[in-house]
């Protein structure tokens, strides 16, 4: 634990002292937190989604996010040519596949995506399952009809067959490069109650994996932790969901080295 506390400060204070310019081609009901979570950890946000303005931002970013959230037929061949010239250029890229089995069209944008070669993929149990067995599903929207833990094995089989490290957010969030498996356990239940909490822990990720890109597992399994740990601090002044959304924020750019060594709680199997 204290060696994982201390990594996971290194990530955060490397973030802060660098501020990796990260492109998010996210959906519409997340920017906004997804930019103020970016830049309270020390990041630099940059929503550029036009297909045209593509070849001449994403090269020179350190980071890219992509979102299906509110997923359409303009915004996929943007999404598609900024992983292209991320995996071309070396860069980190992670995926977020929302509600990946609600429609044949989300599922199979979302194949084509993991077939891109993403560095992470950053779902809720429901979303890995759907990916895993390429079937699309009966869950409501986003929302996740599974534990984090029973996506476990399908959560392996994605990462073993696309290459990329695979986190399943919940309860327990879990991290797999398809043999090694991490846990991190911070967090709040109140979170499923702020919506884009999901999308904006992804961006984070990218963030951390930008500038640990060689640690792709240690780095994504750091940012969950390190938000987790930001929502424990919020809940803790915060009266409902959007105190919460606001004392998170701060809290995480509040985050110093002690409370992280403190509260941070990442361990390998058994999750529970």
């Amino acid at each position: 634990m204290a060696l994982w506390s201390s990594e996971s400060w290194t990530r955060i204070s490397k973030v802060r002292g660098e501020s990796p310019l990260i492109q998010c081609i996210t959906n519409l009901v997340s920017m906004d937190l997804m930019a103020n979570v970016l830049l309270s950890a020390g990041a630099s946000p940059a929503m550029i989604h036009s297909v045209t303005e593509i070849p001449d931002f994403t090269p020179v970013v350190q980071g890219l996010c992509v979102n299906v959230g509110t997923l359409s037929d303009e915004w996929l061949p943007s999404m598609k040519a900024a992983a292209k010239i991320a995996r071309e250029m070396g860069k980190p890229w992670v995926l977020d596949p929302v509600a990946a089995g609600a429609s044949g069209f989300r599922l199979r944008a979302c194949l084509e995506l993991v077939e891109m070669r993403p560095t992470v993929i950053r779902g809720n149990g429901s979303e890995v399952m759907a990916l895993a067995k390429a079937t699309v599903g009966s869950c409501k929207g986003a929302d996740s009809c599974v534990e984090s833990t029973d996506a476990l094995e399908a959560a392996k089989a994605l990462a073993k067959s696309s290459g990329a490290v695979v986190a399943v957010s919940g309860a327990v969030d879990v991290v797999t490069d398809g043999e090694r498996v991490v846990c991190a356990k911070n967090g709040v239940p109140m979170l499923q109650r702020i919506t884009a909490t999901g999308c904006s822990v992804t961006a984070l990720i990218t963030a951390f994996v930008a500038i640990d890109p060689q640690n792709p597992l240690e780095a994504t399994a750091s940012a969950l932790a390190v938000f987790g740990v930001a929502a424990e601090m919020g809940m803790e002044m915060a009266k409902g969901p959007a105190s919460l959304r606001m004392q998170l924020i701060d809290s995480l750019y509040n985050l110093d080295e002690s409370t992280l060594r403190n509260r941070l709680n990442i361990s390998s199997l058994p999750c529970l």
